[in-house]
């Protein structure tokens, strides 16, 4: 049962988010409930494995502790992709180097509490009460809203990460100076867009540099900063959504220009960090990235060529298990290939083996 959430949140939370309420009230409801987070005292001692996979990190100084929170919407495919982040969220905190990383918290934007609450800590949103629009993730800026304004976050920092987000080894608080830490996109492009951004970010804000290349994960950002920008994300996303030419140019993208312009607003500027992650199979290297984001297909031919858009002879694509989790231990592409696959993809792939073969009663959860 989820217990009632506290009422810890910064009084500055609670300024940006009544802001919110102004366009928004009619979407509070008290059915949101805080589920306890895990104690870092009942995670078990690291293996041998997970302090061979992960080496030191930190950042010098006092440590900031920031606390990771992952949205989802509660669909079998989001949830298989949580549980595997969860697993490789716990290794990296436990491991040396993982001071800084605090609490973490599943926010799950479908109203209820579901059968993993006991597994992963979760604070329960309520979703859009005007319907997503066919575009789920137009309830992650709402659910950012409720959980900054009824949770009670130990942490002073906020780590914003997804669900196929894979940790490959501790992060620290990579933000600095009341700058938060944000991956550049490539294909987040505010010059190229400036006509359509103007309608939401007016020339009295500024030149449209202003607005960085990024979206709201992977993002390390002070608490306070996030109450100010969370209910500003929150309506632009909702007004580009209906805004038929911010729709088209955007598409899939839409919450992430919403939350670069949100962020430009507020005057939050980014310490952009292209070793926060890597996305295979465009990065060929695991390199010194913290975090992989398997959010693309990785198809090889029968040579180890890669064939992007079309399924390949050995393939891991997150998209094949939409419906029902991955089987535990995927096979690994086969050696001897004329062309090596990248060490990014086979490191992705036997990461979620070794998360699957670890996470208990997986195999019935998968045959399920």
């Amino acid at each position: 049962m989820a217990a009632r959430c506290g009422r810890g949140a910064l009084p500055l939370a609670l300024v940006a988010i009544s802001a919110a309420l102004v366009t928004y009230n009619a979407l509070l409801s008290s059915r949101s409930g805080l589920l306890p987070l895990t104690s870092s005292s009942s995670f078990p001692t690291a293996t041998a494995s997970s302090s061979r996979r992960f080496g030191a990190a930190g950042s010098a100084g006092r440590p900031r502790p920031f606390h990771t929170a992952v949205t989802a919407s509660g669909s079998a495919y989001n949830t298989w992709q949580c549980r595997v982040m969860y697993h490789w969220f716990k290794e990296a905190r436990r491991a040396p180097g993982g001071g800084e990383m605090g609490g973490f918290t599943r926010i799950l934007h479908s109203g209820k509490p579901d059968e993993f609450v006991d597994e992963i800590p979760t604070f329960v949103a309520d979703p859009l009460a005007e319907g997503d629009q066919g575009y789920i993730v137009l309830n992650r800026p709402w659910a950012f809203v409720q959980w900054l304004q009824k949770a009670d976050i130990k942490e002073e920092y906020i780590l914003m990460a997804e669900p196929d987000h894979i940790i490959v080894k501790p992060i620290p608080n990579l933000s600095r100076d009341g700058r938060a830490a944000a991956f550049p996109f490539f294909y987040i492009e505010p010059e190229k867009n400036e006509k359509v951004l103007r309608k939401f970010f007016p020339e009295d804000k500024g030149a449209i540099t202003k607005i960085d290349p990024i979206g709201n994960s992977p993002v390390i950002i002070e608490k306070e900063s996030l109450a100010r920008i969370a209910p500003t994300w929150m309506n632009i996303s909702i007004a580009m959504k209906k805004d038929p030419d911010a729709d088209k140019a955007f598409g899939w993208v839409l919450e992430m220009y919403g939350y670069a312009v949100a962020s430009a607003i507020h005057g939050v500027g980014n310490i952009l960090r292209k070793d926060f992650m890597i996305q295979p199979p465009w990065d060929l290297e695991v390199g010194d990235a913290f975090i992989i984001h398997y959010t693309y297909g990785c198809d090889y031919d029968n040579e180890g060529k890669l064939t992007y858009g079309k399924i390949g002879a050995w393939r891991f694509d997150k998209r094949q298990y939409m419906e029902k989790p991955p089987p535990r231990n995927l096979p690994l592409p086969p050696d001897g290939l004329p062309n090596r696959i990248p060490q990014s993809v086979v490191t992705l792939v036997k990461m979620v083996n070794e998360a699957t073969s670890s996470i208990p009663n997986w195999d019935s959860y998968a045959a399920g």
